[in-house]
């Protein structure tokens, strides 16, 4: 199994930046692709940003540009740096992982997830 915990969510004005971490323990060695889902109440979680493991990145239209996923292998920790903050940012933040599958259509993909981290951007 894989664990995963996140950390570095807080209150920003927009325009400002906060980066993300999380880091995977268990299984890592066996995990496919990792990435970001995020969550507003009474909506779907959505997702934001994920690699896999053969080096494919995948964005949200929303972030592109914006945001940049990233890796330290060393550590086992995956980074969601986010630039240019703005209010409809603000969500709760999950790390996802799975063994098999990528992509950010559906949270389903993922069998793995962390507890969330708040973000809140404000005027």
């Amino acid at each position: 199994k894989v664990q995963l915990a996140e950390s570095g969510g807080g209150s920003v004005q927009v325009g400002g930046s906060l980066r993300l971490s999380c880091e995977a323990s268990g299984v890592t060695d066996r995990i496919y692709c990792m990435g970001w889902f995020r969550q507003t109440p009474g909506r779907e979680r959505e997702g934001v940003a994920a690699f896999d493991k053969n080096g494919g990145t995948f964005y949200a239209d929303s972030v592109k540009g914006r945001f940049t996923i990233a890796k330290d292998n060393a550590k086992n920790t995956m980074y969601l740096q986010m630039d240019s903050l703005k209010s409809e940012d603000t969500a709760m933040y999950y790390c996802a992982a799975d063994l098999v599958l990528c992509g950010l259509e559906s949270e389903s993909l993922f069998n793995y997830w962390g507890q969330g981290t708040q973000v809140t951007v404000s005027s």
